[in-house]
């Protein structure tokens, strides 16, 4: 009986990454953890499964619908697929107390997995990148976060961003100003943050639709309308909501983040304070930012802000925690829109094809591999028995730049040639000075 044939596919939502497409991810990845690093945060890796009493409880009700049971038979720990990589954070910061100094400044560039309904743009496994500070409650760590937003971004070649900037304490602020009850709250905020999609107009009908009353919708939509430059639109806000204490301390801190930020040299057209930009996670605390391309109009590429009372729920005192998420997957679309990505990336890792004239030269080309990649440059060695031209095609076929001749004159020689495939470019070198040639014709 025939073995039955398996028809190869993916489950849905799930994706493949061809060495081409590997090599742009790398590259974004490349930069974001230099940068990271620039900064002083650290590597951290949790492990894809997790407890189910360690996630649930922490995202909502509608988002731990999306989360994944991972039982196996016979198990008796109820486990499940990470949703995020915060709450393994918090996790982690409770359960290693005694072994994490403090401040821990921490990245995560690790896959999340997520039972959504896929659609254009939404998977079911994705990358996602953290950075977060815990223990520090002032604003210099949130200014540090947004700082390395900024750097991130610049070093990977966007120009036209600014982070948005909010507070919850302010939010809740403006709800108690515009005479909302708490019930109506959430439905406040869900209208409020469509602000840049449906306008002044849309979120008026949207909150009069929702049963809010007409007078606090005023109310709402005069301090979400007026906006002013920089600290200008601090102090509008301060005028009309000073005495309430809530919104007194969410304006207290958003100056002292701004004061920061001119410390640590932040453009000041790479922020502005948003009083209509809505975090959806409800664990926020305190200050919340969302990074914007601004130019064309791409949508968000980083969310995150402060909250403070997470890992309380792993330990008997919580600690103060800021963070945000770089959009990573997002980035790397659109580093293909906008053209962002250098050209030597693209194609492959080889820097060199070493051909092989014959049998009888194998062992000089092999050599020649050998110290070739000793000096660092990346090769590959031609393994079939095929004419020169054939491996001329694969090179080129490969986009592999440059390729190294031994025939039997060069090898009686004692010489390399090295032709480069973009311009025709020959030289001749000795063996020993290939490397260094290679990579001077080449980088």
């Amino acid at each position: 009986m025939a073995a039955v044939k398996i028809v190869p596919r993916l489950p849905k939502g799930m994706r493949d990454f061809l060495p081409a497409d590997m090599l742009k991810r790398e590259y974004v990845f490349g930069i974001v953890r230099e940068v990271f690093h620039l900064y002083g945060f650290e590597p951290l890796q949790t492990p894809i499964l997790e407890l189910k009493e360690t996630l649930y409880g922490k995202y909502g009700e509608d988002a731990e619908k999306l989360i994944y049971s991972s039982q196996h038979p016979g198990g008796k720990e109820e486990v499940a697929m990470r949703y995020d990589l915060t709450v393994p954070l918090a996790r982690v910061v409770a359960q290693y107390e005694n072994q994490i100094k403090l401040p821990f400044k921490r990245y995560q560039l690790s896959p999340v997995f997520r039972a959504e309904r896929p659609q254009r743009g939404r998977y079911r496994e994705f990358f996602q990148c953290d950075a977060d500070i815990v223990g520090i409650s002032g604003m210099v760590a949130d200014a540090e976060i947004i700082s390395l937003i900024t750097t991130a971004l610049r070093r990977l070649g966007f120009t036209q961003f600014v982070v948005k900037i909010n507070n919850r304490k302010l939010l809740t602020g403006m709800g108690q100003y515009s005479g909302v009850t708490d019930e109506q709250l959430p439905d406040l905020y869900r209208s409020v943050d469509k602000f840049d999609k449906i306008g002044a107009e849309g979120v008026e009908k949207e909150l009069l639709e929702r049963g809010i009353a007409p007078d606090a919708v005023k109310r709402m939509i005069q301090l979400i309308t007026t906006r002013q430059e920089g600290l200008a639109n601090l102090d509008i806000v301060e005028e009309m909501m000073g005495n309430i204490p809530t919104a007194r301390e969410g304006l207290r801190e958003l100056r002292e983040l701004a004061a920061h930020l001119e410390m640590t040299s932040v453009p000041a057209q790479n922020y502005e304070f948003d009083f209509t930009m809505v975090r959806g996670l409800g664990y926020y605390t305190g200050p919340i930012f969302e990074t914007i391309i601004t130019e064309p109009n791409l949508g968000s590429v980083t969310g995150g802000g402060r909250y403070d009372d997470l890992i309380g729920m792993f330990r008997k005192e919580s600690l103060p925690n800021v963070g945000t998420s770089l959009g990573i997957e997002r980035i790397i679309d659109l580093m293909d829109i906008l053209n962002l990505y250098p050209p030597n990336i693209v194609g492959t890792v080889v820097e060199t094809l070493v051909t092989v004239f014959n049998e009888e030269s194998r062992p000089a080309a092999a050599k020649l591999a050998a110290d070739l990649r000793a000096g660092g440059v990346r090769t590959e060695l031609y393994m079939q028995d095929r004419a020169l031209g054939k491996q001329f095609e694969y090179a080129n076929k490969k986009g592999i730049p440059m390729v190294a001749i031994q025939g039997p004159e060069e090898i009686s020689a004692g010489v390399v040639k090295l032709k480069r495939l973009s311009d025709g470019s020959e030289v001749t070198v000795n063996p020993s000075a290939a490397a260094d040639k290679v990579i001077s014709m080449l980088r």
